[in-house]
């Protein structure tokens, strides 16, 4: 009988580690002009969603920022609400009537959990949105399409979000800080010394709080023309210490959402290189996006 040992089996080659799973992006003409992030990579307390960054212009000219140092929560192009009924959808600090802004543990986070495409200017989304306990409050189906336009190019962007359950939308200003009425979709920018014009006239005092159908918003070597279809809401437009803007959901008051009635958010954007044009030729533009920008 041999007494020899039993030969010892080959280890199997270890697994490669999986790579960064590569984002979506949308594309004019075969140029990338804007990528998509998932948001998985976010800190919880920045309440993560998927939002588009960088997005550029035709030009190469980046129109976003994230994570900037003002406000780590700020991401690119999305859609980010203060409070949920209590969960911040948000990010960073909530304002609590009587005690002011104040960090707490009511941050909650936005799930892809379908997605599909067309490999170019169209992105189909379903987006999960939960509470902190992990229970679902929104449905979002999201719409996104990059076209060609007349200076530029075009972002058509399409949520309709369902309730789960009856809820209500606040904001800081709902909450008891004046002017404060952001939440909603939203684009953080990295422009300083940016200018506005809205159907209302120039300038931020114009353009904070009013219902222009449409916002321009310009920078050196860049500008953007923002419409709202449908139902026109009160624009938040921040220039000074940073360059924000977007539709506010809750303006002076707390807005229902009920399982009857989802939640819709249908804007265009166009994405342009150079110098704002006259403001006769801007109101000129923004007509043309309200009659083309359509469903995305």
């Amino acid at each position: 009988m041999s007494t020899d040992s039993p030969p010892v089996p080959a280890l199997a080659a270890p697994a490669p580690r999986p790579g960064p799973v590569p984002q979506p992006a949308l594309t004019v003409a075969g140029t990338v002009v804007a990528a998509l992030d998932d948001g998985s990579a976010m800190p919880a307390v920045d309440s993560p969603r998927p939002h588009l960054h960088p997005v550029r212009t035709l030009g190469g000219t980046e129109v976003t920022g994230t994570a900037p140092a003002d406000h780590r929560h700020h991401r690119g192009v999305g859609i980010a609400v203060p409070d949920v009924d209590g969960t911040s959808h948000w990010g960073g600090r909530t304002y609590v009537r009587g005690k002011g802004s104040t960090l707490l543990d009511d941050h909650g986070a936005q799930h892809v959990v379908e997605q599909d495409g067309d490999g170019a200017g169209a992105l189909r989304q379903i987006v999960s949105w939960r509470d902190r306990a992990g229970d679902e409050q929104f449905r979002e189906e999201r719409r996104l399409r990059a076209v060609a336009a007349p200076g530029g190019w075009r972002l058509d962007w399409s949520s309709v979000l369902h309730a789960r359950h009856p809820l209500t939308i606040g904001s800081p200003a709902t909450n008891g800080r004046p002017g404060a009425f952001y939440g909603g979709w939203f684009w953080r920018t990295p422009f300083t010394g940016a200018g506005t014009l809205t159907a209302c006239g120039a300038g931020t005092g114009h353009a904070h709080g009013s219902r222009s159908p449409w916002l321009a918003v310009s920078a050196p070597g860049a500008w953007l023309l923002a419409v709202q279809h449908d139902e026109v809401l009160p624009w938040f437009v921040r220039t000074e210490e940073y360059t924000g803007f977007g539709p506010a959901l809750a303006f002076d008051a707390r807005r229902e959402v009920s399982l009857d009635e989802p939640l819709r958010i249908r804007l265009s954007v166009l994405v342009a290189d150079g110098t704002v044009p006259a403001p006769g030729t801007v109101r000129a533009a923004a007509l043309g996006l309200l009659v083309t920008g359509v469903d995305a």
